[in-house]
């Protein structure tokens, strides 16, 4: 089954990778490395979920705002390879979330992330994580992913 067949299953498209919002690469590529930037919650050009989980947020939303800026992730992955017949597995996930004062609940929310590329990706999607509480990012995004993916050669 395809990336694309999975996210069709789960009612998901692959969206167009988002442009930087900054003077910056979405990817940079060393040696076998991808080094995804931080990708936001995004459709169409504007931050989706905004606020912090556990005041203007719950939980639940954190969560599909990290599916959905996981989804941008895959989007940028896809764009930079041409498909995913590259990609050997997804290395590390850094998942930052826009939290209210005393929400302990990061790990829940970046799971929304995790869980999708499991999904999507199988036993390419196996990662180290590390999650942060952040009290505001940029664009008032509830969450943002910074991703470190391993390819096969050419």
């Amino acid at each position: 089954m395809t990336v694309a067949s999975k996210l069709a299953a789960l009612g998901l498209t692959l969206p167009p990778p988002p442009r930087p919002l900054g003077r910056y690469t979405a990817v940079s590529q060393a040696g076998d490395l991808l080094f995804i930037s931080g990708q936001l919650p995004l459709r169409d050009g504007q931050v989706v979920w905004q606020g912090q989980v556990g005041k203007d947020l719950t939980v639940e939303q954190g969560r599909q705002a990290a599916q959905l800026a996981a989804l941008n992730v895959l989007a940028q992955i896809d764009a930079h390879l041409g498909g995913f017949a590259r990609l050997d597995h997804i290395v590390r996930v850094e998942g930052y979330v826009t939290s209210a004062p005393g929400m302990l609940e990061q790990p829940a929310v970046i799971d929304g992330a995790s869980e999708l590329f499991a999904e999507v990706l199988g036993d390419q999607a196996g990662h180290a994580r590390a999650v942060y509480a952040q009290s505001q990012q940029p664009g008032n995004a509830a969450v943002i992913l910074v991703v470190i993916a391993q390819v096969r050669p050419a």
